[in-house]
């Protein structure tokens, strides 16, 4: 009778191995979670690997590698001529107790070498926030990734050969092409973005930059001193974030809604701020557009107050809807706006290849201050770029994958109906290479993120992305990067995160409760 109770607990605790993961390792994870969350209690012993292997209907194999190697791990514990126990004490609890104790002593060591740095030196060491790009062995949904194994890269690389066959002097000699770019490139561009975005500008006006993060860089450290305020989008970018304070500047954070950012809140937060930081295209990370009405109302308090617009536009390009919205620069007449574009989402990130278009009289300014972080970017993949921008194969691209991606997004809104269900909620636009993902309410979305981590899946918690409380918890993810066939075995471990950090969220607030 005690067996056949101890073996009905078992497989409550463990539940059904039905996904398509192999069931080794849908065993492992299985009794993983259900040791971790105590449905498998500390000291418990489970029952045979033969019995384990009946009660789950899977071979005796599967049970003996998917238990040996939560034994090698610490989860479980063997004792001869005894049986197969749960551990008493988990490695979980023995690294955040060795991680505590290396903390305190990393933190008495640094309070006694800490050396004087500048004020941004300070913020950069001091600051708890993580604004750059992590490596991982399992990219899944991270934001920012177009489809690799879309672009043409033997094409690409041709361009890049040719550039160095040729030799030309303008790209290698001695004169250089100057720190704001290679002029034919910038004429490329240009001509492209006045024909696709509605900018209304010369050649002269844009600068190269080694992708949009240097972009915001320069442009903040040009127009921003300590403590001037500036607006910024709530929730936003934590690149543009990252960058505008790193000038000392006060980021005031200004509400986003389905219009964009709200101007008229900004300007009774504060009239007189120096720069509005602004995603009016497709903003990030909720997906909302801009409206004219907005659009104007930015520009007018602008101009009479005398600030400055950042305008990031990341991703317009992708819109399966109509057609791309066209720039909030375009609108400027009185020389307020500098726009930030990038390839790197476009192409490749690795590519590392961006463009500032500003107005004429800080085209000198943004040009030093470009030469004094690093004189100039690559001059062969500026030449390669410029005959990719000519020859028409870019603009062939971005066709091509907007009706790739518009598809995939359509896929992975199925696929996420089908294996989240009621946990996960997508946000609906027509736009770009991300979702949001509206979570149930109460659930910790920082919570899934670290237990999504453990599931190999990388998404990022919406709340990171507020400098206030975030209203309702939800996720970001970036779905153009994944192949259809990898959608759905990722969607179903990041169910079980989810459900992992409900079901603590619960645990929590019962406690609280009794």
């Amino acid at each position: 009778m005690r067996q056949k109770q101890e073996a009905d607990a078992f497989v409550l605790a463990v539940g059904q191995l039905d996904s398509e993961l192999p069931l080794t390792w849908q065993l492992y994870q299985a009794l993983q979670q259900a040791v971790l969350q105590r449905r498998l209690p500390p000291g418990l012993r489970l029952p045979s690997t033969r019995d384990m292997a009946q009660l789950l209907g899977v071979s005796r194999n599967t049970v003996m590698n998917g238990v040996g190697q939560l034994v090698a791990e610490g989860y479980l514990e063997t004792v001869p001529k005894s049986g197969t126990y749960v551990a008493r004490r988990l490695p979980e609890e023995m690294l955040h107790v060795a991680e505590k104790e290396a903390r305190l002593r990393e933190q008495r060591v640094g309070e006694r070498n800490k050396r004087p740095l500048s004020p941004q030196g300070q913020q950069l060491r001091d600051t708890q926030e993580v604004f750059g790009k992590t490596a991982v062995s399992y990219p899944t949904f991270v934001t920012g990734i177009p489809d690799l194994a879309a672009f043409p890269f033997d094409l690409w690389g041709r361009l890049v050969s040719k550039q160095y066959r040729q030799g030309k002097r303008e790209l290698f000699g001695e004169v250089g092409h100057g720190s704001a770019g290679y002029l034919p490139l910038r004429q490329a561009i240009a001509t492209y973005l006045q024909t696709a975005r509605g900018v209304r500008c010369q050649p002269e006006q844009v600068l190269i930059v080694n992708g949009s993060q240097q972009g915001l860089y320069l442009a903040a450290h040009i127009l921003l001193e300590p403590e001037a305020q500036v607006w910024i989008e709530e929730p936003g970018y934590l690149g543009a974030r990252a960058a505008l304070g790193s000038t000392g500047a006060t980021l005031v954070p200004v509400p986003v809604g389905t219009e964009g950012i709200d101007v008229v809140r900004g300007v009774a937060i504060a009239p007189a701020a120096r720069c509005a930081y602004v995603t009016p295209s497709h903003q990030y990370p909720l997906g909302s557009t801009m409206s004219l009405t907005n659009r104007i109302a930015l520009l007018n308090w602008a101009e009479e107050s005398g600030a400055w617009i950042i305008e990031d536009d990341y991703d317009s390009e992708y819109r399966y809807s109509g057609q791309p919205l066209p720039s909030l620069q375009g609108l400027d007449q009185n020389g307020r706006v500098i726009y930030v574009g990038t390839f790197s989402k476009v192409m490749f990130p690795s590519l590392r290849l961006g463009y500032l278009v500003v107005p004429p009289d800080l085209v000198a300014p943004l040009a030093r201050l470009r030469a004094l972080v690093d004189s100039h970017s690559p001059t062969a993949v500026q030449g390669a770029m410029a005959e990719f921008i000519a020859e028409g194969h870019f603009v062939r691209h971005i066709r091509r994958m907007r009706q790739l991606y518009g598809a995939r997004r359509a896929y992975f809104a199925e696929a996420a109906a089908r294996e989240l269900g009621d946990w996960l909620h997508l946000n609906e636009t027509e736009a770009g290479m991300h979702v949001v993902g509206w979570l149930p309410s109460g659930v910790d979305d920082q919570a899934v993120v670290l237990a999504a981590q453990r599931q190999q899946v990388t998404v990022k918690s919406l709340s990171s992305h507020y400098l206030g409380d975030c209203p309702r918890p939800g996720l970001v993810l970036g779905v153009m990067g994944v192949a259809e066939t990898a959608v759905s075995p990722a969607l179903i471990r990041l169910r079980k995160a989810i459900e992992s950090a409900s079901y603590k969220a619960g645990k929590r607030m019962y406690n609280r409760s009794v």
